[in-house]
């Protein structure tokens, strides 16, 4: 009897989805963004700005499943946003259950033991947050990403 593989390939939507907080959008992300367009890499970049208070809706956490890489752009601020922190969390959650998803975390202006350990000025875009019942699970995700070896950009002209 032949065994048929196309049961368990998962075709994506996207190649890769582009997680990052609002500081980096017209800088760095857009930079990247157009150089994986260029290169016919489907990449998801949400361009809508995010409105406070607006939580990350199920098409968004779809694109999030949908992607095979993840791209997470670490920045001074990526801690500050519940958005970036609960796509943070579905990221993980997808990467830990499937295993066909990867992770590569960007390292922009920013040290991964301040992602990890909350320090520094991303210790305190945090502390804004409190310690409301998503803070946990967000701590917990920040920590597990940051450990996934990635590349350290410094804050230079024009991204």
């Amino acid at each position: 009897m032949a065994s048929s593989t196309s049961s368990t390939h998962k075709s994506f939507t996207y190649d890769v989805f582009l997680s990052f907080q609002g500081e980096t959008r017209k800088s760095f992300v857009d930079h990247l963004y157009f150089a994986l367009q260029l290169r016919n890499i489907r990449t998801y970049k949400d361009d809508d700005e995010i409105k406070k208070g607006r939580k990350i809706s199920d098409e968004h956490i779809r694109s999030i499943k949908d992607s095979k890489f993840y791209i997470i752009v670490y920045s001074k601020n990526y801690a500050s946003s519940s958005w970036c922190l609960d796509e943070l969390v579905n990221i993980m959650e997808c990467n830990k259950t499937n295993g066909k998803h990867v992770v590569y975390p960007i390292f922009f202006d920013v040290e991964p033991s301040e992602i990890s350990k909350l320090t520094g000025t991303v210790g305190k875009a945090f502390e804004k947050h409190g310690e409301n019942n998503s803070a946990k699970k967000w701590k917990g995700a920040l920590k597990e990403a940051a450990n996934v070896s990635g590349w350290h950009l410094w804050n230079t002209c024009d991204g």
